[in-house]
């Protein structure tokens, strides 16, 4: 029994606790607020005021009121359409289900494998179309589970080719948790992330498509030169194990071959006409949770559609696969849900309404203050950096801290998109490295890589990823990235 290895809690218990410590600070703590003009939107710690005649916060609350025991109620119900929680939740679960459709016809799939086949005897070629496009994959749809198949799939490849494991998973996991880290339209990340911080969902695009390349760059030079020096050491020992090694890819290559039919070429082809009309919805109409939310169902039936047409699968296999995709999104939502109920514990969001939570964003950014406000907004990555160990999950990690950081940002003159590009990063890149990612050890465990071995490969990338995302977190707040 004494061998028992700790696990490290759900986000969900994680959140039920802060939900406990929430109403005891409603209890012990006095509310206050920041007295505003009506006619500006700046606030400053010189506007807060304590107040004394409000209500303590019952543990069984009634009429629609807010109590420990109806945190989770309150926090489902709230909100509007446009906003969290009941816009975001709808918006989580109708997108789920409509990439579980997309998944689910296997188009994405067989497209990657039909790359990986047209390429990898395009030496030059291969290394960088891949590390790209498992990159765009984790801006795009928020690509990271499915490495661990691709892993599978590559290393008997990388290994005919000369590369080594870790090649395999700089290749495929990282570049996806690079893309993912610096998404503009992440629809789990970037977009609840957004939501809460209540500002428009993928706006401040342009800086993070900057951010893509420029990080995607890096990534592939460090790879490419990883890649070079494994490919020589290999090379000295390759004429001693050149028979097994060909023997097992040979027979794990012509196994792991998937066609790309004309059915796959129409769906990713509506799939990428798709974003192309969603970036324009963004960036043209200003569309919003509502209609993103219509637009990624559109492209979900219509994959479904050609699915059935090319008999690629039944109607009933397509909605099985949307509610199996909105199935595995329910549990982000519900912590959406436990989020919102935490703060509306703490007496709401408003700075202009008495709250417990006002008083802890004064106290908290009373102390930040201390420093130069760059520094705080540094200081936010860091946290979130520190933070992703315990909840590695990024609609999890949204949930939890932007109800708290996106209020703090305006207290501190650091503008919530920049709030929440610390949270990209913070959340992202960590994520190559930290044990309690479920994603980095599945790859590492199907390329027989031990976790000790990895970290002390790649933790001076990490350094250097991170000192990268401090360069981008100051310019973001010296330009008042909006």
């Amino acid at each position: 029994m004494n061998d028992k290895k700790f696990t490290m809690p759900d986000a969900s218990i994680i959140l039920l606790c802060v939900a406990c410590l929430a109403y005891l600070a409603s209890l012990l703590i006095t509310p206050g607020q920041f007295v505003m003009d009506p006619n500006s939107h700046n606030v400053s710690l010189s506007q807060y005021q304590t107040v004394e005649a409000v209500e303590t916060t019952p543990f069984f609350a009634q009429s629609g009121q807010i109590g420990l025991a109806n945190v989770l109620f309150e926090g489902l119900v709230s909100g509007d359409k446009y906003g969290a929680s009941i816009g975001v939740m709808a918006f989580i679960l109708i997108t789920g289900g409509a990439f579980g459709i997309i998944m689910q016809t296997g188009a994405i799939n067989n497209g990657i494998m039909a790359l990986i086949t047209r390429t990898q005897k395009v030496a030059w070629l291969f290394l960088p179309l891949l590390f790209t496009l498992f990159s765009l994959g984790g801006a795009v749809f928020g690509m990271g589970e499915e490495s661990i198949a691709f892993c599978i799939v590559l290393l008997p490849i990388m290994k005919q080719l000369g590369y080594d494991a870790k090649v395999t998973v700089l290749t495929t996991y990282v570049a996806t948790q690079i893309g993912f880290a610096t998404s503009w339209m992440n629809p789990f990340s970037i977009a609840i992330a957004q939501s809460i911080a209540e500002i428009p969902v993928f706006s401040g695009a342009s800086f993070r498509m900057l951010a893509w390349l420029v990080f995607t760059l890096v990534g592939l030079a460090f790879t490419l030169h990883y890649a070079r020096s494994s490919r020589r050491q290999i090379s000295t020992t390759q004429h001693s194990t050149s028979t097994s090694t060909s023997t097992s890819t040979s027979t794990s290559t012509s196994t792991s071959t998937s066609k790309l039919d004309y059915a796959d070429s129409l769906i990713l082809i509506t799939f990428l006409l798709g974003i192309v009309w969603i970036v324009w919805g963004v960036m043209a109409r200003q569309y919003y949770i509502p209609e993103l939310a219509a637009q990624f169902f559109c492209i979900g039936i219509a994959s479904a559609i050609i699915a059935l047409i090319f008999k690629k699968q039944t109607a009933n296999q397509s909605a099985e696969a949307f509610k199996r995709g909105a199935q595995e999104l329910l549990p982000a939502a519900l912590l959406v849900a436990l989020a919102k109920g935490v703060v509306l514990l703490l007496g709401g969001s408003d700075l202009a309404s008495p709250s417990t939570l006002n008083t802890l964003l004064y106290h908290s950014a009373s102390s930040i203050a201390q420093v130069p406000n760059w520094v705080a907004a540094w200081g936010m990555l860091v946290s979130q950096s520190i933070f992703n160990f315990f909840v590695s999950s990024g609609s999890g990690q949204a949930a939890i801290t932007m109800p708290l950081m996106a209020p703090l940002g305006d207290l501190l003159n650091v503008s919530r998109q920049t709030v929440v590009l610390a949270f990209q990063f913070g959340d992202g890149f960590t994520n190559i490295l930290i044990p309690t990612s479920a994603s980095l050890i599945g790859c590492l465990g199907v390329v027989k890589l031990d976790w000790g071995e990895w970290a002390a490969f790649i933790w001076r990338f990490t350094l250097t990823l991170f000192a990268l995302a401090s360069g981008f977190i100051f310019l973001a707040y010296f330009i008042n990235y909006q």
